[in-house]
């Protein structure tokens, strides 16, 4: 966008009796914010569907340019990309999203398009079981996958220990603010959040000046389950915005995974209860993930994996084991009700034998309900 263009899609979002979805409506029909802020007193005329009260509501676009420029020239300064809805450089995976923010703020030098994105979040009070998890996952990935953007909230917990291990890859991360880039909450992250300035980037759809507000960290939550392609819970209580982001991700048909954590851990009650009600998908490591996304290449690998299974149906599991792998060896994926048809084996007993199997690594769930061959 032009700098003219810049100030008028900022001077939209200021707008505060115009709702997201009529900023969507606006930019969809009419494109250029200039044509919307040149239309303004006429805009009946090309957009017969507007409301009343969005007309009056652009009317009072001009006393918010001001401010507009107040902000661009902050952006110039502190080297701030604003990147409108419609620009190349605008991550494609949150536009599709229909409540996508019209502009973002960008400070960094990670491509928010890259190949490869994932989101990774979790509780603030991370266990060391969880750093652990964080650690040894993001490592495991640098190896499969090297050229993947991780992408979380600068939080404390989960979130921060994320962007750190991805640093210490050397992986690029990005974090999503919940206020302006004028400042970094918590402030204990600084220093962190400097390092991913020149290794990934900071962004944000709020402006410079925007007050610390409980409201705004769970409006973020979109954005980071909107930018990648599927959304890790870590670390996860019964309740808390890892689980809304878990949520919202799935609202966005993106595939949700979960740490499994021992049963009495309240800092994974989160996590198992999205496992066990097939919301996400049980994780245990990078391969499997990287394979079941499809970002693995290396074929070879893929064909030994699938051939030693294969080699498995014959050895190493019971007899009644066996009997449900040579069922699910033929599709790609069924609910426990037909295996139990198709086994003869009853829903019950199917049920532990699944379990069993799943703890060998022969077996994985699908979001659901559906179990599959790990290959």
């Amino acid at each position: 966008m032009t700098d003219q263009e810049t100030l008028y899609m900022m001077a939209l979002t200021q707008v505060p009796s115009l709702s997201l979805a009529n900023l969507h409506l606006l930019v969809e029909e009419l494109g250029a914010p200039s044509v919307i802020y040149e239309n303004r007193k006429s805009l009946k005329e090309l957009l017969p569907a507007a409301s009343q009260k969005t007309l009056e509501a652009l009317a009072s676009m001009d006393s918010h340019l001001k401010r507009a420029e107040e902000e661009l020239a902050f952006c110039q300064k502190g080297k701030v990309q604003c990147l409108g809805i419609n620009d190349e450089c605008y991550p494609q995976r949150l536009k599709d999203c229909p409540d996508a923010p019209i502009i973002l703020y960008y400070r960094g030098t990670a491509d928010l398009n890259a190949r490869h994105i994932v989101s990774m979040v979790g509780t603030r009070q991370i266990t060391g079981y969880g750093k652990d998890l964080c650690r040894s996952f993001v490592r495991d990935l640098k190896r499969l996958c090297p050229d993947v953007l991780i992408v979380s909230g600068l939080a404390y917990g989960v979130d921060v220990h994320c962007h750190r291990a991805a640093l210490e890859e050397d992986l690029d991360t990005v974090g999503v603010l919940a206020h302006g880039l004028d400042q970094i909450y918590p402030r204990h992250h600084r220093e962190t959040a400097k390092q991913m300035v020149a290794q990934g980037g900071l962004m944000t759809e709020y402006m410079s000046g925007t007050m610390i507000d409980k409201r705004n960290f769970v409006q973020r939550n979109r954005i980071v389950a909107g930018v990648a392609d599927s959304v890790i819970v870590v670390e996860s209580a019964a309740r808390g915005g890892s689980l809304i982001t878990a949520d919202i991700a799935l609202s966005y048909d993106r595939q949700v995974w979960a740490f499994p954590g021992r049963i009495f851990d309240t800092c994974s009650s989160g996590c198992n209860r999205l496992i066990s009600n097939n919301v996400a998908s049980l994780l245990t490591g990078a391969e499997d993930f990287c394979l079941a996304m499809g970002w693995t290449d290396d074929v070879r690998h893929q064909k030994q994996l699938s051939e030693g299974i294969q080699q498995e149906l014959f050895a190493d599991f019971t007899e009644q084991e066996r009997i449900v792998l040579q069922a699910l060896s033929k599709d790609e994926g069924k609910q426990i009700n037909i295996l139990a048809v198709e086994t003869n084996i009853p829903v019950g007993e199917l049920g532990s034998l699944l379990f069993a199997l799943e703890m060998k690594g022969a077996v994985q769930m699908l979001v659901g309900g559906k179990y599959k061959i790990r290959r």
